[in-house]
């Protein structure tokens, strides 16, 4: 019988595993977005590798991590990134660069700095796209970590594979179930926090 007590122990490790990850991801993704605007040839790399990245099975990618980094909870995170970075980076520097040029001259014709067009108007009009692939890796990032107990990060996908082991429907489920749950709290989360943020934006 799986007890609450590991089944909690169990998602705390998933949702470190998750957010660490997504944190990362977040932290990575965005700067690299902004640079990207500034140089063609990083925007036109970034943009093929990310199409090209997510042709490639998330296995395969957990699979390629191990004989290279080993195995335990760094590698999981570096596993999970390989896949959930791309999608943040790819949004956000679609949001950011697809803003009306006329507004952009506009706005310098004013007296605006470079940081201040990319803080208040660039960024709140890439809200939507950048949101839509942050919510994606959150969910990508979530069903991956799934798959990372296989080398080694714990979590309910451990659970799982025990499950699967032991022919446990039981201990399967366990695991399953809330990897579910976290899925959907995941997107509604993101989805809330998005309205709040463009809430005061114009449409």
């Amino acid at each position: 019988m799986v007890t609450l007590d590991v089944i909690a122990a169990a998602t705390v490790e998933h949702l470190v595993l998750v957010y660490t990850t997504l944190f990362l991801s977040i932290a990575i993704a965005i700067p690299l977005a902004f640079a990207s605007l500034y140089s063609e040839r990083l925007a036109f790399v970034i943009m093929r590798f990310a199409n090209l990245a997510q042709a490639v099975p998330s296995f395969a990618v957990v699979a390629i991590v191990v004989p290279l980094i080993g195995i335990g909870f760094t590698p999981a995170v570096i596993a999970i990134m390989l896949r959930a970075l791309l999608p943040i980076v790819k949004n956000t520097y679609i949001g950011l660069s697809s803003i009306d040029p006329q507004l952009i001259d506009y706005a310098k014709g004013i007296g605006l700095t470079d940081w201040q067009i990319n803080r208040h108007i660039r960024l709140p009009n890439a809200y939507p796209p950048m949101f839509a692939g942050i919510k994606f890796a959150a969910i990508l990032a979530n069903s991956i970590a799934v798959l990372t107990a296989i080398i080694g990060s714990g979590g309910l996908g451990e659970l799982v594979f025990e499950g699967l082991i032991s022919f446990s429907t039981e201990r399967l489920l366990a695991g399953a179930l809330p990897a579910i749950g976290l899925a959907l709290f995941l997107d509604m989360s993101f989805t809330a926090l998005e309205k709040r943020l463009t809430s005061g934006q114009p449409r």
